[in-house]
């Protein structure tokens, strides 16, 4: 299956970001195969495992990716697995990782049961009728820097640097009392953030919580621009870095350090080295890690002129910088 083709090139890989909320005690059982099978279609990203479910978003040949996403719903726990897909002409992966975890979203909520607690699912076509509504409190689940690209118009912005820290500003906010009702509506990248927070406000007691199935990818997906209430770009967990509507590759660059976009100006801040630093995270590193991340930029250099005078133009899809100063893994693209 060929993909779509843009005035310089074809778009040659396929990705798909999926997740679902399942009962998975024995989740280390598909680590294994997944791996083995990703590597033989020539797929790369990382599929999270938890006893609470799969978040994945990976890339390749649509052959190998379909052929995942088939050998994923053949297992009857995976039935109801559903995925989004983009394309692009680069590789937005270096490799293959499949990973167990305690959660697929880290929230640090013992006990919390998204698979049966979350609120309700609001289809992106009925979105922008519910949050037109003024007693509902519009909320961006995801980070400080994402929300910087990008959010809906009127939506609050936590400014968190991680989800965990979501809990804590729900109840400083009185959210999370179920004294005092309230209509929220939540969303993020792809739907798993939302989902995860709704249901940590039902299972506070609040009754009406919605958020928007399939999250703002879908939403971007699916309405047109004119009709549309958001506002600026997406941010994504790989090397197209945004998106805009149609879910089309933004025009935002990526901090090879810190894996989070450039803030504006970066291009010009003395703090900002490529591959090294930016001036997010010039600060929160050592100079012998600058040190280390200026080497592996050169080496990354090298091999990509090398590769060049080969004629191998698929050298752009490798990268410099291999430390990563938040400590997160930037690949499930639908957080």
């Amino acid at each position: 299956m060929a993909g779509p083709t843009t005035a310089n090139s074809p778009m040659r890989y396929l990705t798909a970001a999926f997740y679902l909320f399942v009962d998975l005690p024995d989740c280390a059982h598909f680590k294994a195969p997944l791996q083995a099978l990703c590597e033989a279609e020539q797929v790369k990203g990382l599929i999270l495992l938890a006893p609470e479910g799969i978040n994945s978003t990976i890339a390749g040949p649509a052959e190998g990716v379909h052929a995942i996403l088939a050998w994923l719903r053949s297992q009857a726990l995976f039935a109801a697995l559903q995925h989004k897909e983009s394309w692009s002409d680069k590789a937005p992966f270096r490799r293959m990782r499949v990973r167990i975890k305690k959660e697929i979203v880290t929230m640090g909520v013992p006990e919390l049961h998204p698979a049966s607690q979350a609120g309700r699912y609001v289809s992106a076509k009925d979105w922008n009728a519910l949050i037109a509504d003024p007693d509902v409190l519009l909320v961006d689940t995801r980070n400080d820097y994402e929300v910087e690209l990008g959010s809906f118009e009127g939506a609050i912005n936590p400014r968190i640097q991680s989800f965990s820290q979501l809990p804590a500003w729900l109840a400083a906010q009185g959210l999370l009392d179920p004294a005092k009702p309230r209509k929220v509506a939540m969303f993020c990248t792809g739907g798993i953030r939302c989902e995860k927070s709704t249901a940590l406000l039902r299972a506070q007691g609040l009754q009406e919580v919605y958020h928007l199935e399939g999250g703002i990818l879908k939403y971007l997906e699916t309405v047109a621009p004119e009709a549309s209430r958001w506002q600026g770009e997406c941010f994504v967990f790989d090397e197209r870095v945004s998106v805009a509507h149609g879910v089309q590759t933004g025009s935002h660059q990526l901090c090879r350090c810190c894996r989070q976009p450039l803030p504006p100006g970066a291009l010009e801040s003395s703090h900002y080295e490529p591959g090294v630093s930016c001036p997010r995270c010039f600060s929160q590193t050592s100079e012998t890690q600058k040190r280390s991340a200026r080497e592996r930029q050169r080496q990354w250099e090298r091999a990509k002129a090398k590769a060049a005078l080969r004629g191998n133009q698929d050298a752009e899809s490798g990268e410099g910088g291999a430390f990563t100063a938040t400590g997160q893994d930037a690949v499930t693209g639908h957080g």
